[in-house]
Parts: structure tokens; sequence; C-alpha cells
């Protein structure tokens, strides 16, 4: 996913999203433990998404705390 498309998403969607990309990283953790898993490079590219989500999330967050401390 790129940094565009999660820009786009209102905080709803970023926080339902951000939840569907941990469970993902659970259910592929449970694949790989269990030798299920064919493409491992899945668990890097949903470990980078769930970075970039919580990223916009953190630089919102401060956005709102700096508009509030103004």
């Amino acid at each position: 996913m790129k940094v565009s498309q999660i820009r786009n998403m209102t905080d709803e969607e970023l926080k339902r999203k951000i939840g569907e990309a941990y469970q993902e990283l659970l259910n592929l953790r449970f694949q790989f433990v269990a030798g299920q898993l064919k493409n491992t490079n899945r668990l890097k590219e949903v470990k980078k998404d769930i970075a970039r989500m919580r990223t916009v999330w953190r630089e919102r967050e401060l956005q709102r705390y700096g508009e509030d401390a103004s």
C-alpha cells in the first residue's frame, strides 16, 4: 500500500485497516510456523504497511495536538 493511499483514508478507515493488517500478520505468522506459508516475503510487506499506516496515524495525532495547544 502506498503512502498516498493511506493519507487519503479517513481516521476510521485507517484504524480499521491497521487492525486488519495486524490480524493478517498474526495469520501469516501462524502459517509460517506451521510451514504452510508459500510467500514469506508477504510478512515483510505487511510489517512495512503497518509501519506506514501507524506513521500517518501518529502524524495526524501530532497535528491534532498542535491545533489543540494553539
